[in-house]
Order: structure tokens, then C-alpha cells, then sequence
């Protein structure tokens, strides 16, 4: 078989990794990949936005599927593309990815159907968003950027004056580029996030183990927002109780919205959950895989992802069985000095080699240079584990992770510390 994957990052790599646990004949290419998914295949030179350049390339090497990883090429419309040429590819469409792409067209449609969500609003200029800051002086304040931001895009302002300095940031000085076009202000609710993963071809839907993200750069929740420091699953507290009413009240509500507004969603559904005092609300919708999530949500899953991707290109979900396993499993994000800020790239990495068993390094920011693998972005590497339960594996990851250095590396020390829901 020949697979098309489109990314470069830590779920990307993961993705490579489990396709060829799956079958060791795969011929697998990767665009544009890093140098984790350079030794599993075949990197191309064509970047996760370049359509035309994948377009031409699927047509002539003829992938027997292709499956997109990130979120900006869903957002570009590739499915669509693909589809146009009679190209087998695993993803939402384009109507479908708007659902990550606008952060505000996702609360209204929210509010619209009445999912339970936040209070919230949209804004298209700055000062319309900082009478509404002011108007509504509980903090902190949930700010976010409409747009794609590679996950750093929310901001929790806790005074008046760090909400008017992230208005302005965001909207007049641009921090987020073209992502600051519209902003979104809601309310901060507090509790446990949870991150939901939903498999569904528009008809029928099977929902992963529920997988627990560390999205602050520091430990103890503390610092900036990144794109995730670190994850586990399953969540020890995620009871057969809890998910029945995550299903209930979350989950089949949205998939019928979907149906209602005539979306056409066939992917992996992300729903970002903050389980309150009085139940779950939903904070947002990714159409991918999470990253850090991916990671210790494939280790998990024994049915080949294959026949799961294409069962949901095919509408007959309902005709597969997804089998788990009972392990669980812990990631760790090594990242890169200056990150989330400017990260500090082309620093070699040692210790790649040094393997463990019950774990694997997942690449993320880094290139092949020569003989050497240096850094080439902010979150660099995923060191993942997995055992029977999740003392083991958080055990077995931090042992990983302590074998590999590189100058400014970072990473929490507390993932997966904190296994109770409050």
C-alpha cells in the first residue's frame, strides 16, 4: 500500500509510526515530514498548504489514500481538492474545517443550537472589543484570536488592563497575523479540561479514550499558552458514567447540529470539554488529531488505522469494530529554548539513540542536517510511553526523556502528576 501524509510535526510522526506497525511493507511519503518520518519513508519537498504541488503529486504517484495531519491544509480546502480529482483522502472538507479555522463562527454556531458553551461574542475591530471587556469586568476574561495560531492564540487576561494590552496586541499590532482579523471574548469557566476524540463519518461515530493535555509552558499550570507540553490517556477520572454523559449531552448534541447546519463531517472531531461545577462546556472543536494527544492515543487502539480511515471516507463507521487495548500512555514535550516566543533552532540533538523499552521518541521540530538531527522549531520532540498502568508509564517517559539533550531544552516535570478530577 501507498499512503500520502501530510505534516511535520509530533502527531504526524505518530501517525507514520503506528501506519507502519500496521503493515512493514507500507510505502509511506511524508510533506513536507521531519527527520522522524525521513526514516520510516520518503519525505517530499511540498509544504502542508502548497495544494497545487500535493494535487500534482497524488495524481501522478496515485496514493492509495492520503491522510492530513494539521490543521492548516484541512482549512485550505485540500479535501475538497483532492476530491475534485477522484484523489482517496481522510479528512473534513473545508465547510467542515471552518470549525477550527474561525474560533467565532464556532461560538455562534454554538450558541445557535444551544451546546453548551461559554457566553461569548465576536468582534471585528478593536474597540468594539474593548467597550465589551469593559462592559462585562469579571475576570479573568477568555481572549482569543479567530484564527489559526498554531495554539497560542488564547489568552486568559486576568486584570482590565491585560485584557485591553491582548485586544490590542492581537488586533491592532497583529501578533497572530492574519488569525487577529476577528477576536473572540467569552467567559472563563473553571474546572478540568478534557480532550474528547470523536472518529465519524456523518452517520456513525465511536468515541476514543478520553486523553488529558498540559497546554501552560510551566509546571503547575503556570506561564504561557503553547501548543501542549505533554498528555496521557486514558484519564483515570473519564468513569463509564462520565462518558455517557460526555455522549449525551456533548457528543451526539453536536453531531446532530452538524447534520442540521448541513455539515458533511467525516474525520477526527477534537471537542476541547471544561468539566465545571455543572457538567461539561464545550471550548472548541479542532478537526484533527490533538498534538500532544495523538501521541498516547495511538498506542492505545489495536484496529489498523487504515481500516478505520477509510470505513469513515466510505460512510460504514458503523460496520467496523474499534478495538482498544488496556494500556496507558504518557507523552512528554521536549521544547526548544525561546519557546513559545522565538524558538532557538539548528541546536544538534544527543541521546536519540539511547532507546528504552514500552517507549518511543515522536519528532516534531527537527531536520536531518548531515549525520546530525537538530532542532528546527518550538515543541522539538514527543517522548512517549506506555504500560499497563500510568504510574509505569510516566515513569518510563521521564526515564526517555532524561536520556536525550539539547541546549535550552525545556519541559514540564508534572505531567501526568495530577490523575483527579476536582
Amino acid at each position: 500500500m501507498k499512503i500520502l501524509l501530510i505534516g511535520s510535526g509530533g502527531r504526524e510522526h505518530a501517525l507514520a509510526w503506528r501506519l507502519c506497525q500496521d503493515d512493514p511493507q507500507l510505502q509511506l511519503f511524508t510533506a513536507p515530514g521531519n527527520a522522524g518520518t525521513g526514516k520510516l519513508g520518503t519525505n517530499l519537498p511540498f509544504g502542508v498548504t502548497d495544494l497545487d504541488g500535493l494535487v500534482d503529486w497524488a495524481a501522478k504517484e496515485k496514493p492509495d489514500l492520503t491522510i492530513v495531519g494539521p490543521e492548516a491544509p484541512l482549512c485550505a480546502g485540500v479535501v475538497d481538492r483532492f476530491e475534485a480529482e477522484g484523489l482517496p483522502i481522510f479528512g473534513p472538507n473545508g465547510a467542515a474545517a471552518r470549525l477550527e479555522g474561525s474560533k467565532v463562527y464556532t461560538k455562534n454556531f454554538l450558541l445557535k443550537y444551544g451546546l453548551p458553551t461559554a457566553p461569548g461574542e465576536g468582534f471585528s475591530d478593536s474597540r468594539s472589543a474593548r467597550a465589551y471587556s469593559q462592559k462585562h469586568p469579571t475576570f479573568p476574561q477568555v481572549i482569543k484570536a479567530d484564527g489559526l495560531a498554531a495554539g497560542k492564540g488564547v489568552i486568559i487576561a486576568q486584570t482590565a488592563e491585560e485584557a485591553a494590552t491582548t485586544i490590542y496586541d492581537i488586533m491592532d499590532q497583529r501578533v497572530f497575523g492574519d488569525a487577529g482579523n476577528q477576536l473572540l471574548i467569552e467567559e472563563f469557566l473553571p474546572g478540568r479540561e478534557m480532550s474528547v476524540h470523536v472518529l465519524t463519518d456523518g452517520i456513525s461515530h465511536v468515541l476514543l479514550p478520553i486523553a488529558q493535555d498540559h497546554k501552560k509552558l510551566g509546571e503547575g499550570d503556570t506561564g504561557l499558552n503553547t501548543g501542549g507540553m505533554g498528555a496521557y490517556a486514558p484519564a483515570p477520572f473519564a468513569t463509564p458514567e462520565l462518558l455517557g454523559q460526555i455522549s449525551r449531552e456533548v457528543v451526539e448534541p453536536v453531531l446532530a447540529a452538524f447534520r442540521k447546519e448541513g455539515i458533511d463531517f467525516r474525520g477526527i472531531l477534537y471537542i476541547g470539554i471544561i468539566w465545571t461545577k455543572n457538567g461539561p462546556s464545550i471550548l472548541e472543536f479542532n478537526v484533527r488529531g490533538g498534538d500532544p494527544e495523538t501521541q498516547v492515543l495511538l498506542p492505545l487502539i489495536d484496529t489498523p488505522l487504515v481500516e478505520l480511515f477509510q470505513a469513515v471516507r466510505e460512510q460504514r463507521l458503523g460496520q467496523v469494530t474499534l478495538k482498544l487495548n488496556s494500556r496507558h500512555a504518557v507523552t512528554i514535550v521536549l521544547a526548544a529554548g525561546g519557546y513559545p516566543g522565538t524558538p532557538e533552532t539548528g541546536v544538534p540533538i544527543e541521546g536519540l539513540d539511547l532507546e528504552l523499552p514500552g517507549t518511543t521518541v515522536f519528532h516534531a521540530g527537527t531536520k536531518q542536517d548531515g549525520t546530525s538531527v537538530v532542532t528546527n522549531g518550538g515543541r522539538v520532540l514527543s517522548v512517549t510511553a506506555w504500560a499497563d498502568d500510568l504510574a509505569t508509564a510516566r515513569e518510563l517517559a521521564y526515564q526517555r526523556a532524561a536520556k536525550i539533550h539539547f541546549a535550552g531544552s525545556q519541559y514540564r516535570r508534572d505531567i501526568a502528576a495530577r490523575l483527579t478530577l476536582e
